[in-house]
């Protein structure tokens, strides 16, 4: 004979669907399904929280909506998750980001502009030979990137003082 479940929560805790429901103490949350523990991240853990509910999301347990209203966050951003949870799965969400590299200050650059620089040509004239502009040229010698050897002139100042 079938019995019928009745949707038993902990005492305390908030309804997301007629199944599903968390709590928030001591600085963790934990997810219910009925009476039963199924999962639980620290509070501070935006990762994981973005995963378990784009999770709940993709396996049916609740909606986007449901989710957006019971925790108060956006539709869009339960949308993102839900879109990286089907593109990557749980490890997308701790995956470092992907971010840009030298677009154009790259290794065969830079060596060109050291160069330059070593011949004590202005940073402009060796920027326009380069075909990139003045100030990311003196950004990069600015950052380290790039070092500009001290002037003759500097050096002969810098001797005569001494003296």
């Amino acid at each position: 004979m079938r019995q019928i479940h009745l949707p038993l929560f902990p005492v305390g805790s908030t309804q997301i669907t007629s199944s599903l429901s968390f709590t928030h103490e001591g600085g963790r949350i934990t997810y219910f399904y009925g009476s039963l523990p199924v999962f639980f991240h620290d509070a501070t853990d935006l990762p994981t929280f973005k995963m378990i509910t784009a999770q709940f999301c993709v396996s049916g347990h609740a909606s986007q909506a449901e989710i957006s209203r019971a925790f108060g966050v956006t539709l869009l951003s339960m949308k993102r998750a839900v879109k990286r949870f089907r593109a990557g799965g749980p490890a997308a969400f701790y995956a470092p980001r992907a971010t840009r590299g030298a677009a154009v200050l790259t290794a065969s650059v830079l060596e060109a502009a050291q160069r330059g620089l070593d011949e004590e040509t202005p940073v402009s004239e060796v920027a326009i030979s380069l075909g990139i502009k003045p100030d990311t040229l003196a950004k990069a010698i600015n950052a380290g990137k790039l070092r500009k050897p001290a002037s003759k002139k500097r050096l002969r100042e810098r001797n005569t003082d001494s003296l």
